[in-house]
């Protein structure tokens, strides 16, 4: 009886899943030693096999945020929050890339919304002081 232990569990495995656990270990590596050019490469090699990590996802609109790429993070962050919406850390940056285009308004969106998961929010309330300055 022992070998038939998962044979009927109702999630299947992923064949790749030690793979892509190691994959993404060496991304966070490699932002560890701020090797973002290398991170980049790796993490979107990554998205194309596993395109719907709410964390990679984070990661790499964080390294184009760095690289001063707003637009293209923002698109990171946005794909991030239609898997994880309630995301503060990815709506606060996605709020700071919408302030360096100057796209007030959508970052007071993204401070409203962080208001509403945490209302005693440190960040946001630094934020929009400078916005509204």
């Amino acid at each position: 009886m022992i070998g038939l232990v998962g044979l009927f569990s109702r999630t299947p495995k992923d064949p790749q899943i030690k793979k892509n656990i190691e994959k993404f270990k060496e991304l966070k590596k490699l932002i560890k030693q701020k090797k973002y050019a290398e991170a980049l490469k790796s993490g979107t090699q990554y998205l194309e096999k596993v395109p719907h990590n709410h964390d990679v996802l984070f990661t790499v609109g964080g390294i184009y945020y760095l690289k001063n790429k707003y637009k293209t993070a923002i698109s990171y962050f946005d794909e991030a929050l239609d898997i994880g919406s309630y995301d503060i850390d990815v709506l606060l940056l996605k709020a700071y890339s919408h302030q360096k285009l100057g796209e007030n308004k959508r970052a007071i969106q993204c401070c409203d919304k962080i208001r509403e998961i945490d209302p005693k929010n440190k960040a946001i309330t630094k934020l929009l002081k400078s916005l509204n300055s």
